[in-house]
């Protein structure tokens, strides 16, 4: 079984051109590709085997709301995926209120989220179970408009576990082990079935590059992967793609 590879291109590149371009080389089946917003259209119109997604939706469908674009909005683009309370954004001052409020809206589309969790240096230097403690939360609250929802599956909603102080753009960040990693997807994918009678499609999001792609995508409790600075490489992520499609 091929495991899901997300590309987030993040805000690259610097061009319209380069955005095709770079869409063209990592088109592949399993592949979930999201652009910034303005490349959606032109990035839309070259994929044939991936699948469009993009970096965030505001929760409301129309209105006075300057700067946001909706998940409505985004599938009449082609849009189908989504990624939503990335630690970038909650650096930014996003919060698990607002974050839950965007997973609603999304999945009232149509759209698969892509729900980003993971806890930060401080949290983990206390240990893996605070460690826990930390990711419950954030999910509990994240998904707690959908606490009675049927439409909550496991193909609608993708988990990236994403421990912010293993990714390559944090400060003093270190390595996560595949092991730890996916102590953490087995511990998400248990709550999900206690706390919304759902299984869970867990990916994982902490710097995966060409080196290490292949030793997390080779843990059972992985279904894919989110990927960010290596999805700007094409020759890195054709082989991070390789390694998921070898499983």
């Amino acid at each position: 079984m091929k495991k899901i590879i997300v590309a987030n291109w993040k805000m690259h590149p610097r061009t319209e051109k380069e955005a095709v371009a770079l869409a063209r080389a990592s088109d592949a089946t399993s592949v979930v590709i999201c652009p910034p917003f303005p490349f959606i259209p032109a990035v839309a119109r070259v994929l044939k085997r991936a699948a469009l997604g993009a970096q965030n939706a505001f929760p409301g469908t129309t209105g006075a709301k300057t700067g946001e674009v909706s998940a409505g909005e985004l599938k009449s683009a082609g849009v189908r995926y989504v990624i939503l309370g990335h630690s970038e954004r909650r650096a930014e001052g996003e919060r698990d209120a607002q974050i839950a409020k965007k997973i609603t809206g999304a999945t009232a589309e149509g759209l698969i989220p892509i729900l980003c969790v993971g806890e930060p240096a401080s949290v983990r230097a206390k240990g893996f179970t605070a460690a826990q403690a930390y990711v419950k939360k954030q999910l509990l609250a994240d998904l707690s408009g959908l606490a009675q929802s049927s439409k909550l599956k496991a193909q609608n909603l993708l988990i990236a576990y994403e421990p912010v102080w293993a990714i390559s753009t944090t400060k003093n960040h270190k390595d996560e082990t595949p092991e730890d990693a996916a102590r953490m997807a087995q511990f998400i994918k248990k709550l999900l079935v206690v706390s919304h009678k759902s299984k869970a499609t867990v990916l994982y999001g902490g710097s995966v590059n060409a080196k290490n792609a292949a030793s997390f995508l080779a843990r059972p409790e992985f279904s894919g992967a989110l990927v960010g600075g290596a999805s700007l490489n094409p020759a890195e992520f054709k082989k991070v793609i390789k390694a998921g499609a070898s499983l």
